[in-house]
C-alpha cells in the first residue's frame, strides 16, 4: 500500500477534487446542487474557512480553500460536508448505491468515494495554475465549450473582479488552443 500522507498547514491554502461515489452524476441535479450548497455553507458557518475557487461538475467538484491562521483541520470539515449533504440527499429522495460489507459497518453510504484528493498550495504560481484548472475544466470534460458557459464555478466572480477576462481560453466560434494542464493533471485526482 502506498504511504498516503495528508499535508496540513495552519493557515494554508489548499486545492480539493472530492468525487461522488463510482462517478456517480449526482450534480446534475438542481435539488443536489442546492443540498451541496447548503451544506457547505452551514459547515463554513460552524467552522470557517474561505472558498476561493470552485467548479461543480456532475460528478466531481475541485475547489480552493484558505484555511483560517490558527487551523489546519480541512478533513474534519469535508466529512461534516459529506455527511450533511448525504443526509439532505437521500431525505430529499437521492439514492445511493449498495456498498461493500467494510463501508457499510463504516457507516458510509453510496454517495461520495471515501477519499478525496488535496494539495497545498505552494505560492501564487500555483494558485493560479490550480485556479486555472479549476475554471477549465468544464471544457476539458466536454460539458461546454468555454469557460464562461458553465454556470457551476467561480470563474464569473472571478470575471467581475477583473482577474479573468469574460473570453478567456473561449472557443466560441474559434479554435484556440487548449491549455496544457498535464502537469496538474496528474496530480488532482482526476
Amino acid at each position: 500500500m502506498p504511504d498516503y500522507r495528508r499535508w496540513f498547514h495552519a493557515g494554508g491554502t489548499y486545492f480539493f477534487t472530492v468525487v461522488t461515489f463510482n462517478r456517480r452524476k449526482i450534480f446534475g441535479n438542481e435539488l443536489a446542487r442546492s443540498f451541496l450548497h447548503q451544506a457547505i455553507a452551514e459547515v463554513m458557518a460552524l467552522r470557517p474557512f474561505e472558498m476561493q475557487g470552485v467548479v461543480l461538475l456532475p460528478d466531481h467538484c475541485h475547489c480552493i480553500w484558505k484555511m483560517p491562521d490558527d487551523n489546519d483541520d480541512f478533513s474534519v470539515r469535508w466529512r461534516m460536508i459529506k455527511r450533511r449533504f448525504t443526509k439532505s440527499w437521500l431525505a430529499g429522495g437521492g439514492c445511493d448505491v449498495t456498498v461493500s460489507a467494510s463501508r457499510t459497518k463504516r457507516g458510509e453510504r453510496g454517495v461520495w468515494q471515501r477519499r478525496f484528493w488535496e494539495h497545498l498550495i505552494t505560492d501564487q504560481q500555483d494558485f493560479a495554475r490550480h485556479m486555472d484548472y479549476i475554471h477549465y475544466n468544464p471544457v476539458k470534460h466536454g460539458h461546454v465549450k468555454c469557460p464562461h458557459q458553465w454556470e457551476h464555478s467561480s470563474f464569473h466572480r472571478w470575471v467581475k473582479e477583473g482577474v479573468y477576462r469574460r473570453d478567456w481560453l473561449c472557443q466560441c466560434g474559434a479554435d484556440s488552443e487548449p491549455p496544457d494542464f498535464e502537469a496538474i493533471s496528474h496530480s488532482v485526482g482526476e
